[in-house]
């Protein structure tokens, strides 16, 4: 008779998290949410790379460890709130240490007319109901594994809203700060953004860490952008080497509203990153920039999904990435423009550099039309520096290291030029240039 595998240690340590108290418990709805998602979860464990959403990052390695669930001591642990200070980000902020809400971290005094924000563990201890549409999604892919592990055990995260109308003038800061414990450990967090008609917003997302540590994150956000709302989002990671950061973001945009991400990634040891955009109103537009620089054994994945389901919507996405040593990076892109989506303008490019023979990049652009007129193009490349330029610069008197990181930068930073908080804009420089070889 043959008997059934053993569960894998990552899968059994969490048999006993359903008994784990939440904010929120207590709720028929929230806890029948909750617990459908972890048995779930549990029924399907982790994705392999039979799954076509985990093709090219394999989850066998994390399937053999052990993570404790929360970390009962993040409210007390030691952090210099000084290594929260970004340039050019002076607003409101909210911090999360091991993925517990830190009011004496935080900046929340003086909030501008209009912006609400405030960690959503109060908000589900004290009425979570009007978060009932967003806590009850249901993820139904077999890529979405970590989607419901989220939805299962998120105790804590942001519920930010902007009144319609309001402009909020200083970016608002999320801090997500990984902080090293007696083992390894888990959180979870989840966030609730919603900006209001006509309403405008910067935000600023920043992952980091004090110490070495090889803890497990995971984030999911839902976004939603109003009729006329306009939006500028920037998120800097720099996780610790050897964590693990498992980030999910849904992007819905209204009619006439206008959305921009940046992003670099630099940090972490395994790193995923899902993006989910749909425009479901007339003229929407999505504008996404993001580079990945990788050195060491670290593995990023990219995945990028934006869905036109409206009148004249238009999406623009450049991705740049550079891998080093033995450093893996995947990017998928897929642009779908959905029947009766006519006019819709999208672009896509992704352009990578190796600068190792071991270091790999995977890059895999795809485009579905189903509507009429409408403009389309993706593309993708993967190279080496150019030796003629690097033979340009070491005439001129620079050593082949300095001349390298030279050229590296300037293929990285010509993403970011969009980016209008030049401040900010001349920080994302500095740290790219810091994490080159």
């Amino acid at each position: 008779m043959s008997q059934s595998p053993a569960p894998l240690p990552f899968i059994d340590a969490l048999r006993d998290a359903a008994g784990v108290r939440l904010p929120g418990s207590g709720q028929a709805w929230l806890d029948t949410v909750r617990r459908e998602n972890l048995e779930t979860f549990l029924a399907d464990g982790l994705p392999d790379t039979r799954t076509e959403a985990w093709k090219y990052t394999a989850l066998r390695a994390l399937g053999q460890r052990r993570f404790a669930q929360g970390d009962p001591d993040a409210a007390t642990r030691a952090f210099d709130p000084r290594a929260l200070g970004l340039p050019g980000v002076d607003g409101p902020r909210l911090v999360f240490v091991n993925g517990v809400f830190r009011a004496d971290l935080s900046r929340l005094d003086g909030l501008p007319a209009g912006l609400t924000l405030q960690p959503l563990s109060q908000v589900l201890e004290r009425d979570p109901e009007p978060l009932r549409f967003a806590l009850s999604r249901r993820y139904r892919e077999a890529g979405d594994a970590f989607a419901r592990l989220n939805t299962a055990l998120a105790g804590d995260g942001v519920m930010l809203r902007v009144a319609a109308g309001a402009r909020i003038s200083k970016p608002v800061q999320l801090c997500f700060v990984g902080v090293p414990a007696s083992g390894d450990l888990a959180w979870h967090v989840r966030n609730v953004i919603e900006v209001g008609e006509g309403a405008r917003l910067d935000l600023v997302e920043h992952h980091l860490h004090d110490a070495p540590h090889k803890h497990l994150g995971t984030l999911v956000t839902d976004l939603v952008l109003q009729n006329d709302a306009h939006l500028q989002h920037v998120q800097l990671q720099n996780a610790a080497e050897e964590s693990v950061l498992i980030r999910r973001g849904s992007l819905h945009l209204g009619a006439r509203s206008q959305a921009a991400l940046h992003v670099l990634e630099l940090g972490g040891g395994l790193v995923r990153h899902d993006l989910h955009a749909e425009m479901r109103g007339d003229q929407a537009r999505l504008d996404t920039r993001g580079v990945f620089v990788l050195r060491g054994r670290q593995h990023l994945d990219t995945q990028l999904s934006i869905r036109h389901q409206a009148l004249n919507t238009a999406s623009e996405s450049i991705w740049r990435g550079v891998a080093d040593e033995r450093a893996r990076g995947v990017f998928r892109g897929a642009i779908v423009v959905a029947e009766g989506a006519d006019g819709s303008d999208a672009s896509l490019s992704n352009k990578n550099l190796l600068l190792s023979s071991l270091a790999e990049i995977d890059t895999k652009p795809e485009l579905e039309i189903y509507a009429d007129e409408v403009k389309a193009a993706h593309g993708a490349t993967v190279g080496q520096l150019d030796e003629r330029a690097l033979f340009y610069l070491r005439s001129r008197g620079l050593p082949y290291a300095e001349a390298r990181a030279l050229l590296t930068a300037a293929f990285c930073r010509a993403v970011f030029t969009s980016l209008p908080n030049e401040t900010l804009r001349d920080h994302f420089s500095e740290a790219l240039l810091a994490h080159l070889p």
